[in-house]
């Protein structure tokens, strides 16, 4: 096949998670409900924060960004999808693929960098418990919040620039629901080794790094909460940041079994399959766990419907 210039592509084609015609309306129900309710509940996590005075801590100004983020993160991918489904086509222009998947990278970092960010809050809130409000200023969290916008950008748009500088060739078929980087890099036909090196080397630095960030801050959260003496002290001081460790065990779980799926099946079909678990699934659990394991977002959202 002859390969074409980028910037002459008009189209790809997005074969989503089933060929099968008969079932596309149930895929379309499906993702539907999902994504409803994944932006109704972040939605309402935001609104009960805003709405309840004792909820502006740092804390839970970090978890309505992080709530944002998710609605953002769903919304770059499930609407493309469903209208393709209730259209029938799929396809893609090849701006909005590169829009697409700008977009769709940059929330999956900032959703990254916004969990290391509450870790280091909670780390900060039981270990140096003092000086808690000193160190966690509205300045220093407003800075963090800053700079995981500016860098989840700037990975974001190198990506982007790089992958318009491929050439592609006639076949653009995508095997996935949305234009996921690695899928677009490998339907090119010119050299990609650049993009791959570039790709899997962010990927690298900007898992691992805050990964890393994160068990090093439980590892100290644990530590001080077995120095409490009392058992309802441990208790207290758990149940404060138990929520945000089970989104981030969710997050890095899900993360991590789409990339071993997608490794040990070597079928891009798959890897569509399971990246379903954190592109929809993550977003939308991430307020059931927050309201169900959190008696603070439970009490403001009582006061909020009582309204």
């Amino acid at each position: 096949m002859e390969p074409d210039n980028g910037t002459q592509i008009s189209e790809f084609l997005l074969l989503g998670l089933s060929q099968a015609m008969e079932l596309q309306p149930l895929i379309f129900g499906l993702f539907l409900s999902m994504y409803l309710i994944s932006v109704l509940g972040n939605l309402l996590i935001i609104l009960a924060i805003s709405s309840d005075s004792h909820l502006h801590t740092p804390m839970y100004f970090f978890l309505s960004n992080l709530s944002l983020v998710d609605i953002c993160f769903t919304s770059t991918t499930i609407p493309k999808m469903l209208w393709n489904i209730q259209t029938q086509s799929k396809v893609i222009t090849y701006e909005g693929c590169i829009t697409q998947m700008y977009f769709y990278t940059l929330f999956a970092v900032l959703d990254n960098f916004i969990l290391t960010v509450m870790a280091y809050d909670r780390f900060v809130a039981i270990c140096h418990p003092l000086h808690y409000m000193v160190i966690m200023n509205s300045w220093l969290c407003g800075l963090l919040l800053l700079l995981s916008w500016i860098l989840s950008a700037m990975v974001s748009l190198l990506h982007s620039l790089m992958v318009l500088h491929l050439s592609f060739c006639s076949d653009l078929k995508i095997p996935h629901f949305f234009c996921e980087l690695n899928q677009v890099i490998q339907l090119a036909c010119s050299d990609t080794f650049l993009n791959n090196i570039l790709m899997y080397s962010s990927a690298g630095l900007l898992g691992g790094g805050p990964l890393a960030g994160i068990l090093y801050s439980y590892s100290k959260i644990i530590a001080s909460i077995c120095g409490i003496p009392s058992s309802q002290g441990k208790y207290k001081a758990f149940s404060t940041c138990a929520s945000h460790l089970s989104v981030v065990s969710l997050f890095y779980g899900t993360s991590l079994g789409v990339y071993l799926s997608s490794t040990a099946a070597h079928s891009a079909h798959s890897s569509a399959t399971a990246s379903v678990m954190y592109t929809v699934v993550t977003p939308m659990l991430n307020p059931f766990i927050y309201s169900l394991r959190n008696n603070d977002i439970k009490r403001a959202l009582q006061g909020f419907f009582r309204r």
